[in-house]
């Protein structure tokens, strides 16, 4: 197939956008069509971190000590509902079969070379005029209650370390832990300080994206429902709310929502939504970087004067309102680790849907069906991952060849 003048994408996130900037920026006509909002998915409300030294698989042999008892525990970080339905037990047992150390290591070695590039894709977004900051987080704190707890993330640490992947980190007190982030209570008693990671506001950098795909010309229409895509000619149709516009090649980066579009075109593997829950605290001592507590799975981020405390991986539909019992579960994990936090002055109560794989890889490149790719299912990592996707996807449909990082991603594999 010949270079392509015009491409759509489908899907305003930071997958989505990230890869409509990396095309026009090899020349490419982009049109955006998003259904809701821009950031409207799994974009908005999560953590904010830019953490390629800790990017790792979802599925892992920790994954399966927690037990059937504890995922049917509305209080448990990882949270399965009774009322699973046949599309949900599959992924479950798919997923069941990938947490183990073979499949933990293929994974993360298909996921180091996107953890290389990662920052560096952010920085090019930076230079071509993506005005949203980026912000050094060489303080931050993983942290722990004892010294005995803290051994679990070391060991993953050397794993990684193992699979060919180096990240620089400290370990420190209670008390040192304590001087760095005031507002962490005396219930910690051992930390380990990561280095070299950043963190963003993750709606403020999504809109800023949005804001810069517009001023290079890339039409970007919300409350825009693809309806139907297909192959024609030497092209594409979209269909939009009825109306059929053709394009040379469409992106799919509809995020929990990939494989209603994809499963025509080859998408085979459940994408299964994985929620996560957010909300924004006051704090008597902003920290300068993310607070983590892994034990609880918690994630704590500054943004202004507040606090984003997040948490919870939820296995359910998409569309499901707001559970507020998984919001009570991360203020009672968190409220005895922070000293100086209003946790019960929350604004900004959120649950978006990450779009998970059972193998934990996520799903990059072209389909079976001649112009039509799939950029999605990247997990926890969409942050962190989706410039740097973005950016080799853009290069495999402008060049026609597939970049050695995609191998492993194939979308229909």
């Amino acid at each position: 197939m010949s270079a392509p003048q015009d491409v759509a994408v489908v899907g305003a996130g930071m997958v989505g956008l990230a890869t409509a900037w990396f095309l026009n920026e090899r020349g490419v006509n982009v049109t955006v069509y998003e259904r809701d909002q821009v950031a409207a998915g799994s974009s908005w409300g999560n953590a904010g971190w830019l953490t390629p030294g800790i990017a790792t698989p979802l599925p892992e042999p920790a994954v399966l000590r927690y037990g059937i008892r504890a995922l049917l525990s509305p209080s448990s970080p990882v949270y399965v509902p009774p009322a699973a339905d046949l599309r949900l037990a599959r992924f479950l047992a798919g997923f069941a079969r990938h947490s183990t150390a073979r499949h933990w290591s293929r994974a993360m070695h298909a996921l180091i070379p996107l953890n290389a590039r990662s920052l560096g894709a952010f920085d090019e977004l930076a230079e071509g005029g993506v005005e949203a900051v980026t912000r050094a987080a060489d303080q931050f704190l993983a942290a722990y209650r004892t010294s005995e707890e803290r051994t679990v993330l070391l060991e993953e640490l050397e794993l990684i370390h193992r699979a060919g992947q180096d990240i620089a980190f400290d370990l420190v007190t209670g008390d040192e832990a304590r001087g760095i982030a005031p507002l962490l209570s005396g219930e910690i008693g051992a930390a380990i300080r990561l280095r070299g990671q950043r963190f963003i506001n993750p709606g403020e950098f999504v809109n800023a994206l949005a804001d810069a795909v517009r001023k290079r010309g890339v039409e970007l229409h919300e409350s825009a429902n693809v309806t139907g895509i297909r192959p024609e000619g030497d092209g594409v149709v979209v269909v939009t709310d009825g109306r059929p516009t053709h394009h040379d090649r469409v992106v799919l980066a509809t995020g929990a929502w990939l494989g209603e579009l994809g499963r025509q075109f080859g998408i085979r593997l459940v994408v299964q939504a994985g929620r996560g829950y957010s909300f924004s605290v006051p704090v008597d001592d902003v920290p300068e970087g993310p607070v983590y507590f892994p034990q609880e799975r918690v994630a704590c981020t500054p943004l202004g004067d507040r606090l984003r405390i997040a948490g919870m991986m939820e296995f359910r539909a998409p569309e499901a309102p707001l559970d507020q019992r998984r919001i009570r579960a991360i203020v009672d994990a968190a409220r005895p680790l922070l000293s100086g936090v209003d946790l019960d002055d929350r604004q900004d109560e959120w649950v978006g849907s990450r779009p998970v794989t059972r193998d934990g890889l996520p799903l990059v490149g072209r389909t079976d069906a001649p112009g039509v790719y799939a950029a999605g299912g990247h997990g926890m990592w969409g942050i962190t991952l989706g410039p740097i996707t973005g950016k080799l996807l853009a290069d495999a449909i402008v060049d026609g060849r597939d970049p050695s990082e995609l191998a492993p991603l194939r979308p229909t594999r």
